[in-house]
């Protein structure tokens, strides 16, 4: 089943106005979310969208879910920055790897604050819909080699 949905993946047809819509799409929900704009991320996503932590397993679902994951990110770490370093767009959607720096203002994960600055780095995954013509969430993928900085973005603190 795996292997059909990969090869439904790499069959995609992509054409400049595709890749534009993508382009433009994902622009959008990053200015929505560098403003703290949910709103705006939101018309960003298909209603059934589905944001993951793929280390720790974390997941939230549908619009409620992505409201919920975004309140939180951004109360945990209200000075959050990505530092974009790699970005790749195609008919499956957009790859974006980012430095990322912030305050650990707020509990995350169920983790106590610490109000350490933390650096880490993420590559996140925007999986696109061609026939909604929206994301259909983010799974992200977190790296540090500071141990307190793990134990932070995994909730253990």
């Amino acid at each position: 089943m795996a292997h059909d949905a990969i090869l439904e993946q790499l069959r995609r047809p992509f054409s400049a106005e595709a890749h534009h819509e993508i382009r433009e799409t994902w622009k959008r929900h990053s200015i929505a979310e560098d403003s703290r704009d949910i709103a705006g991320l939101m018309a960003t996503l298909t209603g059934d969208c589905v944001y993951e932590l793929v280390q720790t397993g974390h997941r939230w679902e549908g619009h409620d879910g992505a409201t919920a994951f975004y309140l939180e990110l951004l109360g945990a770490f209200p000075d959050v920055v990505f530092n974009l370093t790699d970005v790749v767009i195609g008919p499956q959607g957009v790859c974006e790897m980012a430095d990322v720096v912030g305050t650990h203002l707020g509990s995350w994960l169920g983790g106590a604050v610490t109000g350490r600055s933390v650096r880490w780095r993420v590559v996140i995954f925007f999986p696109w819909d061609a026939e909604a013509r929206l994301f259909t969430g983010e799974k992200v993928w977190s790296h540090s080699d500071d141990p307190e900085t793990v134990a932070i973005l995994s909730g253990a603190t």
